[in-house]
C-alpha cells in the first residue's frame, strides 16, 4: 500500500479525512478476506488456539506492530506507541464452535467438527486490518492502541477475566475500549448500538441429587432422585414466573438431566446442568439464592440431599453511552445516520463484559445479513454464513472510532 497522510494537527486537533479512511479500508479489504479465509478454514476450540494465536503474532509482526508478552497458552495483543500514557483497546475474540459446517463454501472449515459459527474469523479480520492501517501512522497519533485477540469466548468462564489479569488493559492504562459482534439479522452495511444493558449475566451451575437406591418394586425403601429431579425441573421455572419482577426479564434453562441405570432400579444419582441469565445485575446475584432455596425445600420434604455448583458466570454487557457516541457518530460521518440503529436486548451472553466493568466502552453489532447468498441463519448455526464484505464497514469504523476518541 502506498505511504499517505492520513491526519494532521492543527490547533491541537486531529483532522480526519473520512475519504482517505475509506479508501484506505477499500484497499486493504482484499486482503483481509483472504485473512478471514484462512482463519475459517482453520478454527479451533476455546483455549485451543494456538495456530489461530501463531497466525495472528505472525500478520502482527509483518505489519511492525509490537506484541505484548503473555503467560497464557492462547490469546495475544498487539501494541501500537506502547511507551505512551493512556492508551485506546479494540477486542476481537478468536475461538470457535463445535460445530460440523454444512455449507459446502470454497474456504469451509478443514476441521471435522468445528467451524466459526459466530463471525469471531470476520471478527479478527477486520480488527487485523484496522491495525495495520492504524499502524502506518503510528508517530502522529497521540497515544497507544492496543488489539486485543482474546480467546475462549465460547466457553465459560471465558478468556476475558484471563486477560485483564495478565494486563492488558494496563501499562499503559486503557481510557476506552471497542468490540464488534456479527449480527445475521442485521443487512450488510448498517451497523446498531445500545446504551446500557444489552447482553444478559450467564450463571451455569450444576445439580446433583443424592437419593437412596433400590428396587422399583418397592419405591418406599428408596429416595429416587429421579422423582426428586423432576419436582425441582418444574419447581425452578416457578422462580422466574412468581420471584423475579416482571418488569426484569430473566430465565433460567435446564439443559442436561443424567441419571438411572435400568428400568427397574431407583436411581440413586441424578445430574442437571443449567443456565440462568438476565439482564439485571441485581437479579443475577438473586437467583442462585432461590435455586438453593428450592432444593433445601424439596430435597428435605423427600428425603434426599443436594449438591449445588456455579460453575462461571459472566456479568450483564453493558455499554457506556460515551462510547457508543463515538461509534455511531463515526459511523454516521462515513456512512450515513440512517444506516445506525438500535441493537435489541438479548438474553445470550458475552464475556466482553468483564472489561466494561473494569473500563468504559461498547460493543456494536455488525451486519453480516444477505439473503442472495444465504448469509441469513443464526449464530451457531451450522449453516451460518457471514457477507465478506461487512468486514470493510467494520474496518473503516474502527479506524474512525480511534482517530475520533483521540480527537475528542
Amino acid at each position: 500500500m502506498k505511504p499517505l497522510i492520513l491526519l494532521k494537527y492543527v490547533t491541537g486537533k486531529m483532522i480526519i479525512s473520512i475519504e482517505e479512511i475509506k479508501r484506505l479500508a477499500e484497499e486493504i479489504y482484499p486482503f483481509q478476506v483472504n485473512l478471514r479465509r484462512h482463519l475459517h478454514q482453520h478454527p479451533e476450540l476455546s483455549n485451543m488456539e494456538f495456530e489461530t494465536t501463531k497466525f495472528i503474532k505472525e500478520q502482527l509482526k509483518k505489519s511492525g506492530i509490537d506484541i505484548k508478552p503473555l503467560k497464557m497458552r492462547t490469546g495475544t495483543v498487539g501494541l501500537i506507541n506502547h511507551r505512551m500514557k493512556n492508551a485506546v483497546a479494540i477486542r476481537s475474540d478468536i475461538d470457535a464452535l463445535p460445530i460440523t459446517e454444512a455449507v459446502k463454501l470454497p474456504f469451509r472449515s478443514g476441521t471435522v467438527g468445528v467451524m466459526h459459527a459466530c463471525g469471531h474469523d470476520v471478527h479478527m479480520a477486520t480488527v487485523l486490518g484496522a491495525a495495520v492501517i492504524l499502524n502506518r501512522f503510528r508517530k502522529q497519533l497521540p497515544g497507544c492502541i492496543k488489539f486485543i485477540f482474546q480467546p475462549a469466548e465460547e466457553s465459560p468462564p471465558g478468556g476475558a477475566e484471563m486477560m485483564i489479569k495478565e494486563g492488558v488493559l494496563s501499562k499503559p492504562e486503557v481510557k476506552m475500549i471497542f468490540s464488534l459482534h456479527t449480527d445475521p439479522t442485521l443487512p450488510v452495511g448498517r451497523i446498531t448500538l445500545r446504551d446500557g444493558a444489552s447482553m444478559a449475566s450467564v450463571t451455569d451451575f450444576d445439580i446433583t441429587v443424592i437419593g437412596v437406591g433400590g428396587h422399583g418394586a418397592v419405591p418406599h425403601r428408596a429416595v429416587d432422585a429421579i422423582a426428586v429431579a423432576a419436582e425441582i425441573v418444574e419447581s425452578v421455572q416457578k422462580i422466574i414466573s412468581r420471584d423475579i419482577s416482571p418488569m426484569n426479564p430473566a430465565v433460567i434453562t435446564l439443559g442436561t438431566i443424567n441419571g438411572g441405570t435400568a428400568r427397574n432400579i431407583i436411581a440413586d444419582r441424578v445430574v442437571l446442568s443449567g443456565t440462568a441469565r438476565t439482564l439485571d445485575a441485581e437479579v443475577r446475584k438473586l437467583i442462585p439464592r432461590l435455586i438453593k432455596r428450592t432444593l433445601d425445600g424439596i430435597c428435605r420434604a423427600r428425603g434426599a440431599k443436594y449438591e449445588f455448583s456455579i460453575l462461571a458466570g459472566y456479568p450483564v454487557l453493558e455499554n457506556n453511552p460515551a462510547a457508543n457516541k463515538i461509534l455511531g457518530e463515526s459511523y454516521a460521518a462515513l456512512f450515513g445516520k440512517k444506516y445506525v440503529g438500535e441493537t435489541p436486548q438479548t438474553m445470550g451472553g458475552e464475556d466482553y463484559s468483564f472489561y466494561l466493568q473494569k473500563v468504559p466502552g461498547a460493543m456494536f453489532r455488525l451486519g453480516v445479513r444477505n439473503d442472495k447468498i444465504h448469509a441469513n441463519k443464526p449464530w451457531h448455526s451450522p449453516e451460518f454464513i457471514a457477507d465478506e464484505r461487512s468486514i470493510y464497514y467494520g474496518t473503516a469504523l474502527l479506524i474512525h472510532a480511534v482517530l475520533s476518541y483521540w480527537d475528542g
